[in-house]
């Protein structure tokens, strides 16, 4: 028998594809607690990603710049205020476990591997094996308060960001995210450009990305010499670029968040990874979903569970020894169009 909760938070406070995978816990709880009121505590940055999402009532914001802890403690202070019924901490860090831990919520859930795990109701054991996948440990927070089926993550774009995105639909289109924050994540620029020459695709090619990825973006596109390429970075909402990854023919995308948002958005994914495996369990979960790799096997790879900013050896062949017909492939099997 379900227990009745009126007031769930849920608490993840790292990055964007974090944010993306935690969603799954969104749709479960809203279906197995329908008439419950959700919030949800994310990072600054990131809550652009709830905006009107159909099952969230507040997105309860820190903001790390300026007063890092003191912004932490009010909110505390207006977690406590609220008096949750449950509160599921996805987070393994000190900070998110002391507000679960001073929530004053009555059921208190997260990772063992939270340093203040203590305090919690019920800890759950994190481990990281092959074949398991984020989504599937994120459920198992609730597994015992829902039922043994785990969903996807699942984003909301409204009926606004498919009509900002209109115009760059009309027409086919693949999309390109070339960017990470970490630099073994990311494919090189000169096979993004390799790509993009080589591609038998009569469509517009569109780069994806945040702000900052503007340069990197701009140097691609020169650099291919390819009047089909559009720059489209920091000039996209989350949501609006969710929105346009969902009909495209193709999103080509590191181990990064733009995978995650293809994932949540259910769109054609082709996903390449350097220096991470799979296995990791951060992989596309979108119905057509392709993983591309290095096909040798190197002794230095992963070089660890996240990104490096540079390869640890200098020459980082994980990256560079992808064989970009793979990636060709998936649209010349259905046709110069991608149709």
């Amino acid at each position: 028998m379900l227990m009745a909760f009126r007031q769930i938070l849920v608490v993840q406070t790292a990055f964007i594809g974090d944010v993306i995978l935690a969603t799954g816990l969104l749709e479960k709880l809203h279906e197995q607690y329908p008439d419950a009121s959700i919030d949800f505590l994310v990072r600054k940055g990131n809550h652009s990603l709830l905006n009107d999402h159909p099952f969230v009532r507040e997105t309860i914001v820190w903001d790390k710049n300026g007063g890092k802890y003191r912004n932490l403690f009010k909110l505390i202070g207006k977690v406590r205020k609220t008096q949750y019924d449950l509160v599921v901490n996805i987070q393994r860090f000190a900070n998110s476990g002391m507000l679960t831990a001073l929530s004053k919520g009555s059921m208190k859930i997260g990772f063992d591997k939270n340093p203040f795990s203590w305090a919690f109701n019920k800890k759950i054991v994190h481990r990281i094996e092959p074949g398991i996948h984020e989504v599937i440990r994120n459920h198992e927070l609730i597994k015992a308060i829902t039922d043994g089926e785990h969903e996807n993550p699942k984003l909301h774009p409204t009926k606004d960001d498919f009509e900002y995105v209109k115009t760059y639909t009309e027409a086919p289109y693949v999309c390109m995210a070339p960017a990470s924050v970490w630099f073994t994540k990311q494919f090189p620029k000169e096979k993004w450009i390799s790509l993009i020459q080589a591609l038998n695709f009569k469509g517009n090619i569109y780069l994806l990305g945040a702000p900052n990825d503007d340069s990197l973006c701009d140097e691609i596109l020169k650099k291919s010499g390819s009047d089909q390429v559009v720059n489209l970075a920091g000039k996209l909402s989350l949501l609006q670029s969710a929105a346009l990854m969902k009909t495209a023919r193709m999103n080509y995308v590191n181990d990064s968040a733009p995978m995650h948002l293809a994932s949540a958005v259910n769109a054609k994914t082709c996903a390449i990874f350097c220096s991470t495996i799979p296995d990791f369990g951060f992989g596309p979960l979108a119905d057509d979903s392709h993983i591309v790799e290095i096909n040798n096997k190197l002794d230095c790879r992963p070089c660890g569970l996240h990104g490096k900013k540079a390869c640890p050896l200098g020459h980082y062949k994980c990256g560079y020894d992808i064989d970009i017909q793979e990636m060709i492939a998936l649209l010349d099997k259905k046709g110069p169009t991608g149709s």
